[in-house]
């Protein structure tokens, strides 16, 4: 007990005393004499208690203990790595200033759709950060993330954006400036394949939006993409993968992908030429507690206020320093990133193509119009 409460408890033993022998002048059998013994017992116990009580009190003075350090897994798709690398110091540093608590991650990058399967086949993600929402869906479908964690957060749960752009050769020799230059014979280009990549599935996308709003079909869409897949002669297994077979291998005359990521091996020194179609598709990304995860791992409020600190201004920053285009309008209105990064014209979304699941059954389903493009080309 701490001696700063000596003297109230002495003061306490006095107070007691003095009823003690009011209560013996009025009672003088043996019966009172036990009673005031049993009196004086009981009010001891009683002021000892509350003194006790009182040195472990919050409220009274005394440092509190840190809290218990915590771990975090976040698992991502590839092209997020560098903005993450930057953003969870900041965070950390600023969990431990405000909760007293450390925090700290492992990290898992790689192609959304694999990284997707490894959540759900184990990999016991506290939260993830996908390439598209129809992957965060999946791992809600296994029953690891409760439904309608779209609307936890801002924006339907999207926090980083991208478009897709097409990336040429020094000069441009092959005078690609449209989605539909990548039909021509001759022209090689470099992508990743969207069984796979969320990226990969992304440029399908773009490439199917342009194709049917120009032909005006669905079957001169699947014709004109059969042109361009043909034009592939390997699909990468993620959007890093093919950015490398492009700039580190040489290979391909063109390559579809992020902004962002090219965006990124521009600030990197590599030299690099593109392309953003007029007629695109907006690519977003969302991010999502894993609540079964979470909850086995008593880490719901670190994770929760993590993935809120995404959407902050600095945060936000960091993402759009890297490539993406902000979802923080504050942020998008900086000139730097007004300059870097120019308004689309004709933006397509999700919605547009009906959604998700309408998305998946028609393009990328087993035997759906992705599968049957392989089949014509034979690969």
């Amino acid at each position: 007990m701490s001696s700063r409460y000596q003297q109230p408890l002495g003061k306490s033993k006095s107070a007691i005393k003095a009823i003690a022998s009011l209560v013996s002048n009025t009672f003088s059998s043996q019966f009172a004499r036990k009673f005031v013994s049993f009196f004086l017992a009981g009010a001891l116990i009683s002021v000892t208690m509350a003194a006790c009580t009182a040195t472990t009190n919050p409220n009274s003075g005394s440092p509190d203990a840190s809290k218990k350090d915590v771990e975090l897994t976040l698992v991502s798709f590839a092209v997020t790595k560098q903005a993450h690398e930057v953003i969870i110091p900041k965070f950390v540093e600023k969990w431990q200033k405000e909760q007293n608590q450390k925090v700290t991650f492992k990290q898992s990058y790689g192609g959304s759709g694999s990284q997707t399967r490894a959540v759900i086949d184990g990999l016991e993600a506290d939260i993830v950060h996908l390439a598209l929402a129809a992957d965060t869906t999946k791992i809600e479908k296994a029953g690891l993330i409760d439904k309608g964690w779209e609307q936890e957060y801002p924006n339907e749960g999207i926090v980083s954006k991208s478009v897709p752009v097409i990336v040429t050769r020094d000069g441009n020799p092959k005078n690609i400036k449209d989605w539909s230059d990548l039909e021509k014979e001759g022209v090689s280009l470099i992508t990743a394949d969207p069984k796979t990549s969320g990226v990969a599935r992304w440029n399908f996308l773009a490439l199917w939006n342009a194709a049917f709003k120009k032909g005006g079909s669905d079957e001169k869409a699947l014709e004109a993409l059969t042109k361009v897949y043909t034009n592939v002669p390997i699909l990468t297994k993620d959007a890093r993968e093919a950015t490398d077979a492009f700039f580190k291998q040489g290979q391909g005359d063109a390559l579809i992908n992020y902004e962002n990521e090219i965006i990124l091996a521009s600030q990197k020194g590599t030299k690099v030429n593109y392309v953003i179609p007029e007629v695109n598709f907006s690519i977003d990304n969302p991010i999502a507690v894993v609540d079964k995860n979470v909850a086995k791992h008593g880490t719901k409020e670190v994770a929760e206020a993590f993935v809120k600190f995404l959407y902050s201004p600095e945060a936000q920053t960091e993402f759009a320093k890297v490539g993406f285009r902000p979802v923080d309008e504050t942020v998008a209105k900086e000139k730097q990133f007004v300059e870097l990064y120019p308004v689309v014209k004709n933006l397509s979304t999700v919605k547009d193509l009906g959604g998700w699941d309408a998305i998946n059954k028609k393009f990328f389903a087993d035997g759906a119009a992705f599968d049957q493009i392989q089949a014509k080309i034979k690969r």
